[in-house]
This record gives structure tokens, C-alpha cells and sequence, in this order.
């Protein structure tokens, strides 16, 4: 039968194109919400880091009412490093809305959402938002988005997909730009109109597919997914198994079943194919896994998960401040809270290594990665983590690295810093256009190259340049590169950083530490506009004489001193250097802490050469 009272949708973009805030015009006008409900601006985004930092990390479920059809619908993360949350969450839904910054058109992201949703047959809706800005460019992005969808090989039925003109900020939607629009009613009518119903086995034995896991602290893990035949119900006998795992068949029992009604779970005693449900009672229940009958296993097919292309090593801090400021600090924490993130990061790979206390942790980039480590700190873990580093492939014999495909979006005037840090990086330029007054680069350049490159990238284009990647794929090595060319200024001893010691160490760089901060031997304190590390003794104080001059007592100044953000401190860390992250603080040090032991390390590395 045809589900004709369902439809299941997500909503899938480049970062910033303004999904969560079309989310939330959509709950609003389906009067998800009472009339005086007091509701904040992107609700979807419920995560803290997500509201600090104003982006999506984890995809999220919602629903609405139109015209007695109910909506389920997806938002998910725009940033390439959460892409993974785009994959699995694909296989909920039978269409898509695509949304398209009006001014910036496709971007490196949009081109890998809408490739995935091509592969699996989804319908599209073409939705340009941001249409109200005055540098938008309407009828240009409108042929950018069909060049694309032909690119990407689309279907004639694909090709034909109908295009809405929207304002998310303002909640408004037209077919027509020649007619003003006063609300999303033309949306809502073309999500009812081109996204098909879903074609349900109603009847037959039971079959869900978990694309999602939710942890609740009173019933334990929560799957997530749509049934695919037959209907579910609470307390039922199931069976768990998985297409990937043949050999898994694990019995148990559905204790509670959930509905998703807007932004909240509404128990339910039965739901039927072609519904999202959430549901406790399995505890060993995986992203993937399908819930059966016990008399008619068959595991449905997931999607595969594109593989990881960055690695880092997390171990247990062993610096002279170790323990001071966090609580879960030992090896067995650690494990436990790196293999507990694999259960409901589908693209996250962490393995254990040679050492008792440190752990391989692959993941899709910086970001993907600095979100799990701000997720630790934040829950009271104490670590240190290596410098990023690519993960290389061998190919028929020939050693492969990951490539980025980079898009970036600068002044005209800037063009040169760009070609010329590209060039550094062995970056090879695939397409150069104008947009409005500002022109568009894209580049093929190996992932490692981009290493560190925001920071300088931002300060060779005055902050206003845009640049964002997404993984292309793997070619034959491209040789060595530079990752970084100044030093670190090194405290040369353990105490506390005075007014005097780091006056004098603020000629030598750029300083990351004020006044009054506790420093050990081998913690690094800055940056050395040179290309070779300085040993500078920031707990240095006055030395005291019976002698006083008249400008002995002048006030010394000290410049203000940098602050490194996380993604900043894993960005500038070397190969020789760590970063110990605790709930309080962020150190970057190197790895031998002795200044002579360093010395007598780079001296037999250089023998070596």
C-alpha cells in the first residue's frame, strides 16, 4: 500500500546555507508549536557546542502536520567532517531537500550530499534560500545547480526536480520570482506534490533499519530508524541481526516505542512500515543492525560509510600537571569513552596500538576529530592528542594520499596570497570564475596541505576571504611538504610565568600565556617567527639591588597575549609536539619535556638522515 498520510524528508546543504533555520520556520508556520510558546532561534541545534558554535554536528529527527499528511523530517550537518551523519540518515527518507545559498551557489559539500541522495534514487526539491540578500545571485545559481546535477549524471526525472524560491529568516517560499511570497505554503504543497509516497509492505513480518543511536541515562540505548515492512509493536519478541555480520542473531524484546511528534517522543503501541520510531529494550542495538521477527531474519542492506581520512593518537596525559584538573584520567576511562563514541559515530575508527596507554582514532577531518576531544574535555577527561596526520593507501603498489577538493571565495586583490600558498602546497587549479565582485578558485590539493592553512588563509585575505573542502579522492603521493614554518618559544622551567620573564620573552614571538600562568619545562608558551624552536624563561623575575634608578619602577608592558583556540592549538602542534587537553585547560608541549634530551634527540635524528 501507499503510505498517502507519510512523507519522509531530510534536508541536506553545504555549511551555513541556512537549514536549521528553514527547520524552524517550518515547525512554526505547521504550527508545531503553541501560539505562545517561547521558542529559540535554531532549536534543531540542541547540542551546547553546536548552539556556541553555530553549526550542526549530529543529524536530528523532527516532524510536522500539513493538511492531515505527516512530515518526517532530517536535518542534518552541513560541514564535510559530519558527513558520515548525511550517509546513514539517507536511508530513512525517500526525498530530499536541497538547499542553495543564493549568492554562493553549489559548494564543495552540496556537490557530496546531492551525489549521495542521486545514488539511492531519492527524489530531489531544489530549494534556493536566502533570496533576500542583496548580493544575490538568482538566475546564475539556478543554472550552476542543473551543470551540477548533469555533472553528477542525474536521472531525466532527477534533472526535471522543481525549484523553490525561499527566505528562511523570514519564512517565506515562491514558485515564482516574479510573485512575492507570504509564507512556506508552496514548499509545504511541493514536499506533498513531488515527494512520492512510500510504498509499504504493511502486512508482511517486520523489519526496521537503525540509522541512528540516542543514550537515555533510565532506559540505556535508543534506536532509531524506519520500518521497512510490517508493523512493530511495544513489547514484541525481535531478533537482531546485521547484512555486514551474518553471524549476528541476537534475541530480545521491544520495551518502548516512540513516535517523534515535532521535538518530542510520544509513546506509541505500534507503529507501521514506512514510520521513523525510536525504541528501548536492546541494549547491544548498532547503527546498521535490523530489527526482524524471529521467525523471518533478513537483514536489510546499509549504506557504506565513505572511510576516514585523518588519524591522531590519543594517550594518557603524562605531563607534570597530569591529574590536577581532570577526573577521568587513566587508560581504562579513556578506552572505554573513545570505543563508546563508535556506537553512534558510524565514520569515527579507533584503534589500539603498540602501547598500553594510547589509542589510534581516525576520523574524517580536524573538525570531526576536535569535536570528540571538546566532547571529552567537557565530560571531565583528561588526555593528550598528537598532531593530525593523513592516512595513506597503498593502490596497486603505489603509495596514495587523500585529496581535498577546495573551493574558496576572496577578493580579487587576494588572489595572489592564494596562488601562491596553493603553489606550497602542490594545490593544482581545476576552475577559476567571477562571482559578483569577488572571484572563485577551486582547487585539487592534498589533504596534509590544508594543515594549518585557515589561520593563514584568513590573514592573507583580511578575514574576508571563504574557503571550505570536501574529500575527492585518493592519488599517487604528491612528495614532502612544509607543514609549518616558524618554531615555538619553549618555557625553560617549571614555575609560575611573571611580568618580567615574559617581557623579555615577547621580542622572540608571539605569546600565548599571560602573567600568572603555571608553566613546566618543555610546555611551549609561543610562537618563534623563525623556523628553529627558543628556549625562553618566562618565570624569570627582577633581580633585586640595593640600587635604584629613576625608571626602575616604570611599568612594564606586555603585548596581549594570543589565545589558541582547540582547532588553532591542532592546527599549529608539530610532529615533536603534543597538546594536553584538560576540563580547565589547553597546553601544547613537546613530547620530550628536557631541553637536553631534545637536543641530543634532534642531533642523532639529523646522523641519522
Amino acid at each position: 500500500m501507499l503510505r498517502e498520510d507519510l512523507r519522509n524528508v531530510a534536508i541536506i546543504a553545504h555549511v551555513d546555507h541556512g537549514k536549521t533555520t528553514l527547520v524552524d520556520a517550518m515547525l512554526k508556520q505547521s504550527h508545531t508549536f503553541r501560539d505562545n510558546q517561547t521558542v529559540e532561534d535554531r532549536v534543531m541545534d540542541s547540542n551546547a557546542i553546536e548552539r556556541e558554535r553555530g553549526i550542526t554536528i549530529l543529524a536530528k529527527n523532527t516532524s510536522l502536520n500539513y493538511k492531515g499528511v505527516k512530515v518526517n523530517v532530517v536535518d542534518t550537518p552541513g560541514h564535510a567532517d559530519f558527513s558520515g551523519e548525511v550517509e546513514r540518515v539517507m536511508m530513512m527518507v525517500n526525498g530530499v531537500l536541497v538547499l542553495v545559498d543564493a549568492a554562493e551557489g553549489p559548494m564543495p559539500q552540496t556537490r557530496f550530499v546531492v551525489q549521495k541522495a542521486l545514488e539511492m534514487g531519492h527524489r530531489l526539491i531544489i530549494v534556493v534560500n536566502k533570496i533576500d540578500r542583496p548580493d544575490a545571485r538568482l538566475n546564475e545559481v539556478q543554472d550552476e545547480i542543473l551543470e551540477l546535477l548533469l555533472e553528477l549524471d542525474a536521472s531525466d526525472d532527477q534533472l526535471m526536480s522543481p525549484v523553490v524560491w525561499c527566505s528562511g529568516r523570514d519564512g517565506t517560499a515562491t514558485l515564482d520570482l516574479n510573485v512575492q511570497g507570504k509564507d512556506l505554503t508552496p514548499l509545504f504543497e511541493t514536499i506533498l506534490t513531488h515527494i512520492k509516497p512510500m510504498e509499504a509492505d504493511t502486512e508482511g513480518p517486520a523489519q526496521l533499519l537503525v540509522s541512528s543511536i540516542d543514550y537515555n541515562d533510565y532506559v540505556g540505548r535508543i534506536g532509531i530508524g524506519r520500518i521497512e515492512r510490517g508493523e512493530i509493536k511495544q513489547g514484541q519478541a525481535v531478533t537482531v541481526c546485521n547484512y555486514n555480520n551474518l553471524q549476528l542473531k541476537n534475541p530480545g524484546k521491544i520495551v518502548n516505542l516512540y513516535q517523534i511528534e515535532g521535538l518530542n517522543r510520544t509513546s506509541c503501541e505500534s507503529a507501521k512500515a514506512g514510520d521513523i520510531v525510536c525504541f528501548s529494550g536492546l541494549e547491544k542495538i548498532n547503527i546498521g543492525d535490523t530489527v526482524c521477527t524471529p521467525d523471518c531474519v533478513e537483514p536489510h542492506k546499509f549504506v557504506k560509510i565513505t572511510e576516514p581520512t585523518v588519524e591522531m593518537t590519543f594517550s594518557v596525559n603524562d605531563s607534570p600537571f597530569a591529574g590536577k584538573e581532570g577526573k577521568l584520567v587513566t587508560t581504562r576511562h579513556i578506552r572505554d569513552r573513545l570505543f563508546r563514541e563508535l556506537l553512534k559515530d558510524v565514520s569515527l575508527r579507533v584503534e589500539e596500538t603498540g602501547s598500553a596507554d594510547s589509542y589510534r582514532v581516525c576520523g574524517r577531518g580536524e573538525m570531526h576529530l576536535s569535536i570528540l576531544i571538546e566532547n571529552m574535555r567537557r565530560e571531565g577527561y583528561e588526555f593528550q592528542v598528537s598532531t593530525p596526520r593523513v592516512m595513506f593507501k597503498d593502490i596497486d603498489g603505489v603509495k596514495c594520499e587523500p585529496m581535498e577538493r577546495l573551493i574558496v571565495d576572496v577578493p580579487d586583490d587576494a588572489t595572489g596570497a592564494v596562488f601562491q600558498s596553493m603553489g606550497n602546497r602542490k594545490g593544482e587549479l581545476l576552475h577559476m570564475s567571477a562571482v559578483g565582485t569577488r572571484t572563485r578558485l577551486e582547487f585539487i590539493v592534498p589533504a596534509r596541505g590544508l594543515f594549518g592553512y585557515k589561520s593563514e588563509f584568513l590573514t592573507s585575505t583580511k578575514g574576508e576571504g571563504v574557503m571550505s573542502s570536501v574529500f575527492f579522492e585518493y592519488q599517487p603521493y604528491k612528495g614532502e611538504l612544509q607543514r609549518r614554518n616558524t618554531g615555538s618559544l619553549i618555557a625553560f622551567e617549571t614555575g609560575e610565568a611573571v611580568t618580567y620573564g615574559l617581557f623579555n620573552a615577547q621580542g622572540r614571538g608571539t605569546l600565548f600565556i599571560g602573567a600568572g600562568t603555571p608553566v613546566y619545562e618543555g610546555m611551549i608558551v609561543g610562537e618563534s617567527p623563525k623556523s628553529e624552536d627558543i628556549n625562553v624563561n618566562v618565570c624569570k623575575t627582577k633581580h633585586l639591588t640595593n640600587t635604584r634608578s629613576s625608571s626602575s619602577d616604570d611599568a612594564l608592558r606586555l603585548i596581549t597575549p594570543k589565545k589558541m583556540s582547540l582547532e588553532e592549538c591542532l592546527e599549529f602542534i608539530g610532529d615533536d609536539e603534543l597538546l594536553e587537553v584538560t576540563p580547565k585547560s589547553i597546553r601544547i608541549r613537546k613530547r620530550i619535556l628536557d631541553s637536553e634530551l631534545r637536543a641530543k634527540a634532534r642531533a642523532k635524528e639529523k646522523k641519522g638522515e
